[in-house]
């Protein structure tokens, strides 16, 4: 059974009980962020901590814990969890790689669209296990679909307002596919839950950041990842007949990481199977993460 923190104190995520006055429940007045650990150690805390904060001060919620204060509340999450920095390695083996959910929403208040007077803020973190990647995805990569996007206008913020990617999401399962590709006047923009990339002659490029997607915290990390390995990167458009021809094609996302996109719309993406780019800096994120956790690259659930 798993342990929530639910407005700072910890208990059975089944016991947890939301009010159905809660605005996140009745508007999606609420922003999010899924926090990755390796070995009871999170890996870009920071980064995301500091989006966190970017997503309160655009929807205009006052933050309610500071930065030590998150920091101790979900470390602690984590040693409910039995996922604690330095715990001891039981007879299941080393403690388990989770991703942290956390939601912060404006609270509870009569029904009205309005913001309530001094909102009393609810937060919920909860975790899941993060999987290994499975070697047919290193192998074969993964099949994608496009899709139009017709999401709201503010997709920087990383807010719980997910129906649009939720519907996307399910016309890919729907397809025999892991995701979908968004574009938006003949253009990329994201995943239904992913950021993407295209390598076009060696060269790693991403859609630049605006208010029609989501800075992604482990976007920012593989492009860092790329520069320091001497890559060519580009921040530009990427327009749907460029999406097709590339050589490569990835997803990012914190928990699934970087992902090898092989298929679009049935058909191959350059040869067919994940490409060289792809290997290295997957290679490369694994290495970063394990200094960043201190653990071995072969203790990490992901390599």
């Amino acid at each position: 059974m798993s342990v929530a923190l639910f407005n700072g104190e910890f208990l059975p995520l089944e016991s947890v009980r939301i009010s159905p006055l809660d605005r996140g429940f009745l508007f999606g007045d609420s922003v999010y962020e899924v926090i990755p650990s390796y070995g009871g150690r999170f890996f870009l805390l920071d980064a995301h901590l500091d989006r966190l904060a970017r997503s309160l001060e655009a929807i205009r919620l006052p933050d309610p814990l500071d930065r030590a204060q998150w920091e101790e509340q979900l470390t602690a999450l984590l040693h409910h969890n039995g996922a604690g920095a330095g715990a001891a390695e039981g007879a299941d083996g080393p403690p388990p790689d989770l991703g942290v959910y956390l939601q912060v929403t404006r609270g509870v208040a009569p029904r009205d669209h309005a913001f309530p007077e001094n909102p009393r803020p609810t937060v919920l973190g909860m975790v899941s296990p993060i999987r290994p990647l499975a070697p047919t995805v290193r192998e074969e990569g993964l099949n994608a679909v496009t899709r139009t996007d017709d999401r709201w206008g503010r997709c920087d913020i990383k807010a719980t307002t997910l129906l649009a990617n939720v519907l996307a999401r399910q016309e890919a399962a729907e397809a025999g596919a892991a995701e979908a590709l968004l574009l938006r006047d003949g253009r990329l923009t994201e995943g239904a839950a992913s950021n993407a990339f295209v390598v076009r002659d060696g060269t790693v490029i991403t859609p630049p950041l605006d208010p029609g997607l989501l800075p992604g915290v482990t976007r920012g990390f593989v492009l860092e990842l790329a520069r320091r390995a001497g890559l060519p990167v580009a921040q530009r458009a990427v327009t749907d007949a460029e999406l097709r021809a590339a050589d490569e094609v990835w997803l990012s996302s914190s928990t699934r990481e970087l992902l090898p996109v092989t298929r679009i719309d049935g058909q191959p993406v350059g040869s067919g199977r994940p490409g060289p780019v792809w290997a290295r800096l997957h290679a490369d994120y694994q290495a970063a993460k394990a200094e960043a956790t201190r653990q071995p690259p072969e203790a990490l659930s992901h390599e």
